[in-house]
C-alpha cells in the first residue's frame, strides 16, 4: 500500500494536481485496490482535523495579515533605520531587522515576503541592483516560520504528538533564529563592501531612536504579550493566538488607524485560504498515515536505519540530506504532514532530543523555501518585484549557505537550539 501511494502522489503531483488532492486520491486508489473498508475515510480525516492547538494557525495567520495592514511593517523599518540605517549596508540590515520584527508576529514566510517586497522593495532597488534587493527581501521573509511564532512549528508540533510542545518549539528557534538574522547584516555588509556600494540613511541619534522606540512599543509590546503568556503558562498558543487577533484589531483601529472595517473581510477571506491548505493537507494525509501504519513503514523504515548507523549524528545527517532533496520540490507543509509521522519517533529511538530534532525539521524544510525549483518565497518575491529567478537565486546563495551553516552549528551544538527551552521547564 505504501509503494502505491508513493507512486500515485508523485505521478499526480507531477501532472499539476493540487499537493493536498493528489495526496487524497493516491491514498483513495491505495485503499480500492488493496480492498480496505471505505467507510473509514471520512471519520479519519474529520478526526484529524477536528484539534483545538491547530486552531491557532487560522488565528496567527490572520493576526499577521491584521498587523501588516495595521502599519506594524513602517514603525518596525522606522526603528531599524534610526539604529542601522547609517552604516555600510545600512537598508539592507533594516531589512534584516524589520524581517525579524514582522516574524514575530506572523509566522509565515510567504506573507512576510509579499510585505516586505511591496514596501521595501523599491527603496531597496534604488541603492543596490534589483537581483541583490530582491535576496534580501527573501532572505528578511524566511526568518518567519524560525523566530516565534511559527505556523511550521505548530504543524510540526501537532503532527509529532506529545512528545513536542508548542511553546517548546517556539523557544527552541530564538536563539538560531537571532544567529541566522545577525548573519544575514554579517553577509549583508560583505557583499556592500565588496560591491563598494555608499553609506545611506539618517546619522545615528539617540534623540531620533527613542522616539521610534516610543512610537514602535505598541508593536513589541504584542510578541511579549503573545509569546510570554504561551511561556509563562498563561494560556495555551491556540488562547494566545486569539489574543493576537484581539490586539492587532485594537493597534489598527485605536493607534495607527490605518485599519478599516471594510478591510476585515478580505483579511479574513485570505487567512482562511491559506488555513485551509494547511487543513486540507493534514486530512489527506491522515489516510495516508493510517495506510503507513497498517504497512508497518515506520517499523520498517527504523530497521533499515539502523542496519546503516546507530549514531544519533549519522541519523541526523541522513535526515538532512533527505529534507534538502525533498525541500526542493516539494512544499513544506506537505513535507511535514507526510514525514514528521515517520522520521520523528525513529529520531527519539536514537535517543535525540524530540525539540532538538524538530527544529533541525523544520530549519531543513525552511532553507528549502529559498532553494528552486520549488522555493516559494523565492516565486513570491520574484512575482512581486519582477526579478527574474536566475538572478534572485544568483544572489540569494550566501543567504542560504548560512543558514545551512546555522543548521551544522545546531546539529553538531545541541545546546543552541535546547538550552532555552530546558531553562523554561520545556
Amino acid at each position: 500500500m505504501s509503494t502505491l501511494v508513493v507512486i500515485g502522489f508523485m505521478l499526480l503531483a507531477l501532472f499539476g494536481l493540487p499537493i493536498a488532492f493528489a495526496m487524497g486520491v493516491a491514498s483513495l486508489i491505495a485503499l480500492w485496490l488493496s480492498g480496505v473498508d471505505m467507510s473509514m475515510v471520512p471519520q479519519r480525516m474529520m478526526h484529524s482535523i477536528n484539534s483545538f492547538p491547530l486552531m491557532s494557525i487560522p488565528f496567527f495567520m490572520l493576526a499577521g495579515e491584521l498587523m501588516i495592514k495595521a502599519g506594524i511593517v513602517e514603525r518596525l523599518i522606522a526603528l531599524a533605520n534610526t539604529l542601522v540605517g547609517r552604516v555600510r549596508g545600512g537598508m539592507a540590515h533594516v531589512t534584516m531587522l524589520a524581517g525579524a520584527g514582522l516574524a514575530t508576529v506572523s509566522g509565515a514566510a510567504v506573507s512576510d515576503a509579499s510585505a516586505l517586497s511591496s514596501i521595501l522593495g523599491p527603496s531597496l532597488s534604488k541603492i543596490y541592483d534589483k537581483g541583490f534587493a530582491a535576496a534580501i527581501v527573501a532572505a528578511a521573509a524566511n526568518l518567519g516560520p524560525i523566530i516565534p511564532p511559527s505556523g511550521a512549528m505548530i504543524v510540526y508540533a501537532f503532527m509529532a504528538g506529545s512528545s513536542v510542545s508548542v511553546g517548546g518549539m517556539f523557544m527552541a528557534g530564538v536563539v538560531p533564529g537571532l544567529i541566522i538574522c545577525f548573519g544575514f547584516i554579517g553577509v549583508n555588509v560583505w557583499i556592500c563592501t565588496r560591491r563598494g556600494w555608499a553609506v545611506t540613511g539618517e546619522p545615528f541619534r539617540i534623540s531620533t531612536v527613542l522616539i521610534e522606540l516610543r512610537r514602535s512599543l505598541v508593536v513589541l509590546a504584542m510578541p511579549v504579550l503573545v509569546i510570554g503568556g504561551i511561556v509563562g503558562g498563561a494560556f495555551t498558543a491556540t488562547e494566545g493566538s486569539a489574543i493576537a487577533v484581539v490586539y492587532s484589531m485594537l493597534l489598527g483601529f485605536l493607534v495607527t488607524r490605518t485599519l478599516k472595517l471594510a478591510d476585515l473581510p478580505g483579511l479574513v477571506i485570505r487567512a482562511a485560504i491559506t488555513s485551509a491548505v494547511v487543513g486540507a493537507l493534514i486530512a489527506f494525509a491522515s489516510i495516508i498515515t493510517y495506510l503507513m501504519t497498517v504497512d508497518l513503514l515506520p517499523q520498517t523504515l527504523s530497521a533499515v536505519l539502523r542496519a546503516l548507523t546507530t549514531d544519533p549524528l549519522a541519523y541526523m545527517a541522513l535526515v538532512a540530506v533527505l529534507l534538502f532533496v525533498v525541500g526542493m520540490f516539494l512544499e513544506s507543509n506537505a513535507a511535514y504532514i507526510m514525514l514528521v509521522p515517520l522520521l520523528h519517533p525513529i529520531a527519539i529511538q536514537y535517543g535525540i532530543d524530540p525539540l532538538h530534532f524538530g527544529f533541525l525539521f523544520v530549519l531543513n524544510l525552511v532553507i528549502g523555501m529559498l532553494t528552486p525549483p520549488v522555493g516559494v518565497v523565492l516565486f513570491v518575491v520574484s512575482g512581486v518585484t519582477g526579478v527574474r529567478m536566475r538572478e534572485l537565486v544568483a544572489n540569494a546563495w550566501p543567504y542560504i549557505a548560512l543558514m545551512y551553516a546555522v543548521l551544522v552549528l545546531c546539529m553538531l551544538v545541541p545546546s543552541v537550539v535546547t538550552a532555552l527551552p530546558r531553562a523554561l521547564g520545556y
